[in-house]
């Protein structure tokens, strides 16, 4: 039962994810978006950018965010920054035209998200990181998708980038990362995508639901709570975010333990979500993509070392036997990467069952952090390389 919820978790709910939507396409045939509009009937928008304390990027951020491709008078531009005590928004107010949305007291971004999107006139809000380059066509990309009246959020691609060859914390995140874009092509195209990430995102302005402050995960919640509307998450791959990976795996490591933490608080504050009876598809998708991989599963990985080893030792059949061995050598090239990874040399196909590993480890370090920051959603950002 281990083994198999283990598979099931990490490569098997792809594999069936797969077969499903081939389903539906010869069902249904394959979708098609609706045309985008002309220019002239564009609908505004407003590109939010929430900030502590960035005043080395702002400048970049700036020139990339003025070179989209959208009606510049139809694009709003507003940076939320929270508690922000350096340059940051002398920086910003060069700009003209920008709009700055100031909170003195650091809280959050939760908080500050709350604060910003209340502010908000456009009945489309795009949110992005401070630290993340958008494509020129993302604005139209994410706009087209929200032809869709059913469409609440739109989830934009997340795109790690490496700065230089053989650094192994990018390297793995993004790798992780196009295993992450394509469940959630399917996902969005097999119903919904389950969640948004920070990087870059979108909704409908008035079905935002204000959110605690001290949510860690506050895009999943913000989107997941959409879903729970009735509405749809879209993925835009053609909109994409991006970003360094972190500069080392100390660094990643932070950035793990905070979203594992998240996701078991997602978790609960979305219990609701896994009644099969309230919508069986969502209930699905949730549980099998998102619920397995921050709770069950990383726990039985665990468990399938003593259990294995007591099944060997009592000789219970060759099958276990197999099983024990290849778990061995999955440990074993795990290990060599580690190893090689503090040497500074890389094996790519070694270093997977090593990144594997690595974020499952921080699951159980995510629980600790969990219960340390209980009342707070403000966190310690991870050094990008």
């Amino acid at each position: 039962m281990g083994v198999f919820l283990v598979f099931y978790t990490y490569i098997g709910y792809g594999m069936l994810l797969w077969v499903l939507v081939k389903m539906k396409r010869f069902v249904k045939g394959k979708a098609v978006k609706a045309a985008l509009p002309a220019d002239e009937d564009l609908p505004d928008v407003t590109f939010m950018v929430c900030a502590y304390n960035e005043q080395d990027v702002v400048d970049m951020k700036m020139e990339n965010t003025l070179q989209f491709d959208y009606p510049h008078d139809k694009l709003h531009i507003m940076w939320v920054t929270d508690g922000s005590t350096d340059a940051t928004n002398d920086r910003l107010s060069r700009y003209p035209g920008v709009e700055i949305v100031f909170s003195p007291e650091r809280k959050g971004k939760t908080a500050a998200l709350n604060h910003g999107i209340s502010m908000v006139k456009t009945d489309l809000t795009i949110m992005t990181d401070a630290n993340t380059m958008v494509n020129p066509e993302a604005v139209r990309e994410i706009v087209h998708c929200f032809q869709d009246p059913q469409v609440a959020c739109v989830a934009g691609e997340k795109r790690v980038m490496a700065r230089h060859e053989g650094q192994a914390a990018a390297e793995g995140e993004g790798l992780y990362w196009k295993y992450e874009s394509a469940l959630k092509k399917m996902d969005s195209e097999l119903y919904s995508a389950m969640g948004a990430a920070g990087e870059l995102n979108a909704i409908r302005t008035r079905l935002y639901q204000p959110m605690q402050e001290n949510a860690l995960l506050d895009d999943f919640v913000m989107s997941m709570r959409m879903v729970g509307q009735g509405y749809r998450i879209a993925y835009s791959p053609d909109a994409y975010a991006m970003e360094y990976g972190s500069a080392d795996l100390n660094e990643e490591s932070k950035r793990k333990r905070r979203i594992a933490a998240g996701g078991l608080q997602s978790i609960w504050w979305l219990r609701s979500m896994m009644n099969p009876l309230r919508n069986p598809m969502v209930a699905f998708q949730f549980v099998s993509h998102r619920v397995l991989r921050w709770s069950i599963t990383p726990v039985a990985l665990l468990a399938l070392i003593p259990l294995n080893v007591a099944l060997v030792l009592m000789k219970a059949g060759t099958v276990y036997n197999i099983i024990w061995a290849l778990q061995l050598l999955f440990y074993l090239a795990a290990f060599i990467a580690w190893v090689m990874e503090r040497q500074g040399r890389k094996n790519k196909l070694l270093y997977v069952p090593y990144y594997f590993l690595f974020m499952n480890l921080n699951v159980f370090k995510g629980m600790k952090y969990l219960c340390s920051h209980q009342s707070s959603g403000a966190w310690e950002k991870a050094k990008r390389g």
